[in-house]
């Protein structure tokens, strides 16, 4: 037999199914399972053996591994063991945090395998047994009754049942399913009893697609797209001096380790050495800012991501709304009113039958405070996919009343009321909950008991409200000046309804309507559209993934399996409180509380994550120019190298890590998206770095000229300018307007005073490097304090000029 997909078995007729099967009712027989098993494999999610070692030691390659790599040989050819650790420490750290982040990722296809390890009741050489999910195979016949989850997609071949498939396909509302329809894999049974036919396992179910996309699915990932960008541009520069001062040097005939000293320094200072550990540590701020306020970071780089964010796909059941039906309407009819219809529904339910109608009713009733003395439930018949309808008969001052509800077809047939009038109003009261994207139901009620005449009583509407706190929440996302799209799998009636009441948009449109068109015309139509229903997983991941694949920035938040996959591969994956857990793996950050409200807060906290790291960024590149400009203008100027192998070490402490503490200062988050401009971020800092360069040299001609200091001792005056300069322009460029418009953190401040405290006292003392006079190093001090205010009013006409 070759196995079909599990829509082509919607359309047959139950022998055309067996016989594609290859089966009967009585089911397989334990040696034609067992071959089955060799054929199409066991009913379980296939993951592929990974080598951890080989894992690990992947994170050695790549671009920036092989920079700090090449150094490390350098400083080792050269003999300056101690700079090759502090090196291979920093590529060892960046690798142990990248291993660890990719480990998290496989959470979700762990939990996603956990879900099929279940039992199942299947007919095995004619007798009913009991056995292991995974050992299912196509042409099973099982048994599946209340509280069961479906174990494969199964071909219904006798009885009925009413499933839950909200966690697959978003729908909030039971669908029950008869004979000849198929109930999909991981879906909960909550009514009824049925015989079926196994038509696919594993991989090959509705279920298994989804794990599919969940294993595919990888957003590019921003931390890397910007560590890379930086590096290219750094390294140019670098590359670049170093081939003009290397040619030079050749040409005053200079020692080969003379030259290989000189190219080490333009790398240690172009390589941004310490940039993944910064943004970790930066991200990891955000994310214990975010843990404050309830929500848990699974992916730390989305806390830098989230700041880009300019679309947010919703999830509507779970999410907009409670998952939960409710009663959100009535319409009552002749002499009953609408407490009347409310508390007689009411009695016609029960509650031990866990079913979902019957509970809302009920839950509905208990929070209106309803009022059931005197009232006695003698007899009571559970809901009957034949009969659609339940019953039951109370007993209220010595006399039975028989209540019946359910499909309102069937139960305004049973009336003997209903004229021409009653039937003109009711119809159109089915329609008015129809086109708002509720179930009716329907109640009647017969106060003689016996059953002879039953009297039309009215309608309910039951459907899946929005939470309290949607509308208001989905209004500030908005101006935040990120659009929303709801995607669903309920209908479009549905779907429209609570975007508008929850302030989306009106333009919802069904899934459909977008298969039609063109890649180009697709996008657009998106980004047209408040919204689409009747979606899949697949729809909602190839939603998200066209988004991102044009320049987009997308956020998803979603509660079940069928949003898996897009949460996996939005930038911002959210899932929300009560989220099935392979939504929980598979998303960035989870919610621990109700509601949307934590999604701002970690919007609001991505972009101040984003300004922290943007202040390190600038101060960087300025750097490296100021370094690169400085060491190569000094070379042609003195033929030395300005600044010792030593002193270049520990300004990669100063400007590297002592800069760590910008991930505790104050800032401000934007009132839009923020994007990675590279370009503009690298020609601001240029103009900046040039400046300080200028100022460094103008310091060693102070040295010459006036202090008459000999060379080794006019490294250590560079050494101390560029320390001095690095701490003063933290405080610079950390402010979007003039440094003075607001206050560092006072961590961020301490830190900063210590470290200028510490290298002055290092350079007045001469620990490690030559020493210098007192007031030699404080005139260097007043000099490049004196210059960040000037350099204040260059930096805020650049950045408003660059937009930064």
């Amino acid at each position: 037999m070759e196995l079909r997909s599990t829509s082509e078995y919607k359309k047959m007729s139950s022998d055309e199914a067996m016989g594609i099967l290859e089966t009967t009712p009585a089911g397989l027989s334990s040696e034609e399972a067992e071959q089955r098993i060799k054929t199409f494999g066991y009913n379980e999610i296939k993951e592929p053996k990974r080598n951890p070692f080989l894992g690990f030691f992947k994170r050695y390659w790549g671009p920036m591994p092989w920079l700090l790599e090449f150094a490390i040989v350098l400083t080792v050819i050269l003999k300056h063991y101690t700079e090759s650790w502090i090196i291979f420490i920093l590529l060892t750290v960046n690798a142990v945090i990248g291993y660890v982040q990719s480990q998290n990722s496989q959470k979700a296809v762990g939990l996603l395998k956990k879900k099929l390890e279940i039992n199942a009741e299947v007919l095995r050489d004619g007798k009913g047994i009991l056995l292991e999910a995974k050992e299912l195979v196509p042409g099973d016949v099982i048994q599946i009754k209340l509280g069961n989850l479906v174990p494969a997609d199964v071909y219904i071949i006798s009885g009925d049942v009413s499933v839950d498939e909200s966690a697959l396909t978003g729908e909030s509302m039971p669908k029950d399913s008869h004979l000849s329809d198929i109930v999909f894999s991981s879906s909960i049974v909550k009514r009824g009893k049925a015989k079926g036919v196994v038509v696919n396992t594993g991989s090959s179910t509705y279920f298994g697609k989804t794990v599919e996309l969940v294993k595919i699915a990888r957003p590019k990932s921003k931390q890397e797209e910007l560590m890379l960008k930086i590096v290219k541009y750094m390294m140019y520069l670098g590359l670049a001096a170093s081939i003009i001062v290397s040619v030079y040097a050749i040409h005053l005939q200079k020692e080969i380790l003379f030259i290989l000293s000189f190219i080490v320094i333009f790398l240690i200072g172009a390589i941004p050495v310490a940039l993944p550990a910064v943004l970790t540590i930066v991200q990891a701020m955000g994310a214990r800012e975010l843990s404050k306020k309830g929500v848990l970071v699974t992916r730390l780089d989305s806390i830098e991501d989230a700041a880009s964010i300019d679309i947010f796909c919703f999830d509507k059941t779970g999410t907009i709304t409670q998952n939960k039906l409710s009663v959100v309407d009535s319409a009552a009819f002749g002499k009953f009113n609408k407490e009347d219809v409310i508390k007689m529904a009411a009695l016609a339910s029960q509650e031990e039958g866990m079913d979902a109608i019957d509970l809302s009713i009920i839950n509905y009733s208990k929070s209106i405070n309803m009022d059931f003395s005197g009232y006695e439930k003698r007899t009571y018949i559970p809901f009957n996919p034949e009969s659609k309808k339940t019953e039951a008969v109370v007993k209220l001052n010595g006399k039975n009343i028989r209540i019946v509800k359910g499909a309102a077809q069937t139960i305004m047939e049973l009336c003997g009321d209903i004229d021409d009038i009653v039937s003109e109003r009711a119809d159109n009261v089915i329609k008015g909950f129809s086109e708002k994207g509720s179930r009716t139901i329907a109640v009647a009620v017969s106060e003689s008991g016996s059953g002879e005449q039953l009297n039309f009583a009215g309608f309910l509407a039951i459907a899946d409200p929005p939470r309290e706190d949607s509308k208001s929440m989905i209004a500030e996302i908005k101006n935040l000046g990120i659009k929303i799209l709801m995607l669903t799998g309920d209908s479009t009636a549905i779907a429209q309804e609570i975007a508008i009441q929850v302030g989306i948009g009106n333009q919802i449109h069904r899934i459909g309507d977008l298969d039609i068109l063109g890649n180009k015309e697709q996008l657009q139509f998106i980004e047209r559209s408040d919204g689409f229903a009747e979606v899949y997983p697949e729809d909602k991941y190839k939603i998200v993934k066209m988004l991102q694949d044009n320049g987009h920035v997308v956020g998803m938040t979603g509660d079940g399996v069928n949003d898996s996959p897009a949460l996996k591969q939005a930038d911002l994956g959210t899932a929300v409180s009560e989220a099935t857990d392979v939504a929980r793996a598979s998303a960035s950050i989870v919610l621990t509380q109700p509601g949307l409200s934590e999604i701002i807060d970690a919007v609001k906290i991505s972009r101040k994550t984003y300004q922290r790291m943007l202040t390190w960024v600038i101060n960087k590149i300025t750097k490296v120019v100021e370094v690169v400009v400085l060491f190569s203008v000094g070379f042609f100027w003195l033929h030395d190298i300005v600044i010792s192998l030593l002193g270049m070490s520990l300004l990669v402490f100063a400007n590297d890590f002592v800069t760590m503490a910008i991930s505790t200062d104050n800032v401000q988050s934007t009132a839009s998206p923020n994007k990675w401009n590279i370009k503009n971020i690298t020609l601001s800092s240029l103009i900046l770095g040039i400046f300080f360069s200028l100022e460094d040299l103008l310091i060693i001609f102070i040295g010459l000229k006036y202090f008459h200091l000999q060379f080794d001792k006019i490294q250590t005056l560079v050494m101390l300018s560029l320390v001095f300069n690095t701490q003063f322009r933290i405080l610079i460029v950390r402010e979007r307007k003039h440094f003075w418009s607001s206050a560092p953190n006072k961590k961020l401040l301490l830190v900063n005073i210590l470290t200028i405290i510490g290298f002055a006292l290092l350079g007045s003392f001469g620990v490690f490097v030559p020493g210098l006079f007192i007031y030699q190093v404080s005139i260097i001090l007043g000099i490049t304090l004196l210059f960040m205010f000037g350099v204040d009013f260059i930096k805020y006409w650049l950045f408003r000029r660059f937009g930064l």
